[in-house]
């Protein structure tokens, strides 16, 4: 599954909760429904069913796939708006193409990530590429909705494309887990993700029966999403598998075990973690808009409809 991997993690700096860290327990497990978005490709809803206190400043994220194109039949979305907040698309496997109405765009591979802040509002597509949709291949992803802040909404659109490169590689105290930092601060290791409300982001590979036990920002919250594989969270050991997100309550640091024995089509416990700020705004959401007030949402719409948010490129494409 991991695109970006090295040989031997113990050459990599590594990171470990201090001692007297005060572990996070784990509040909740939620598992996540299935369903299909944009042209019908299939999503897991990882946070559905959690209490937005809980994952203030995220909104939603998707699981996209794992899923094995025949050929012809890989999809994507058509054009659509969005406003007022930020999507972070981190592809594993496969290819996609991304395209703007404010210029932004480009292509993503196997361990690449896109960050598409919105702001003021934009159009924009997502797609795989000719060559995937003509020979078919896997396919699989997550999209992370990340709020912004009022101060921020309506700022000027932006796009970043972070490559599998770039993402700082760290490993645990024992070298049994390999840690892609995507975005954030962690120990003192910068993700190379620039963020408008403060938040870490990292996609961890844990070994069969390995601990991982890393310190984590106290006034940030922490969530823990399974991509593949079976393990624990907590220092209660409170089980989780793919599909399944844990929410952590408060504390300085924060544990995921690996289960010895592990599914054959994934060798190691694949797990995404997720911290931030809360931002404690009313937060307000319908479809691609993400505001504080229902007239703010109302005015979204319009000026959507008016074609204030840009529009379709003359090829269409």
């Amino acid at each position: 599954m991991p695109a970006v991997t090295v040989e031997n993690p113990l050459t990599l700096p590594r990171v470990a909760a201090p001692v007297a860290a005060h572990a996070r327990p784990v509040l909740a497990v939620a598992t996540a429904p299935s369903g299909f978005e944009g042209e019908g490709f299939p999503v897991r809803r990882a946070f559905a069913g959690i209490d937005y206190r809980h994952l203030d400043p995220f909104i939603m994220m998707d699981q996209m796939g794992e899923v094995e194109y025949a050929p012809g039949e890989a999809k994507g979305t058509p054009w659509h708006p969005h406003r007022g907040f930020e999507t972070v698309t981190y592809l594993l496997d496969g290819t996609f193409v991304h395209r703007d109405s404010h210029g932004g765009g480009g292509v993503i591979n196997d361990g690449d990530t896109q960050w598409m802040t919105a702001g003021s509002g934009l159009l924009h597509i997502e797609a795989p590429p000719e060559s995937l949709v003509m020979s078919g291949g896997l396919f699989h992803g997550l999209q992370l909705w990340v709020n912004l802040p009022k101060s921020d909404k309506m700022m000027a659109p932006r796009y970043q494309d972070i490559g599998g490169g770039q993402v700082k590689l760290l490993t645990s105290g024992d070298g049994g887990a390999l840690l892609r930092l995507i975005a954030g601060d962690l120990d003192g290791h910068d993700g190379p993700g620039i963020t408008h409300t403060p938040i870490t982001m990292m996609h961890v590979t844990v070994n069969p029966g390995a601990e991982l036990t890393l310190p984590w920002r106290k006034d940030f919250n922490a969530l823990a999403y399974a991509l593949a594989g079976r393990g624990s969270a907590g220092a209660e050991g409170r089980p989780f598998r793919m599909g399944q997100s844990v929410v952590f309550g408060a504390g300085d640091s924060v544990t995921i075990r690996a289960d010895e024995s592990q599914e054959s089509r994934s060798p190691n416990f694949e797990v995404v973690l997720l911290g931030g700020l809360p931002i404690r705004e009313p937060m307000m959401h319908y479809g691609p808009f993400v505001m504080n007030t229902h007239a703010e949402l109302a005015q979204a719409f319009e000026d959507f409809q008016a074609g204030r948010l840009g529009t379709i490129p003359a090829d269409g494409h």
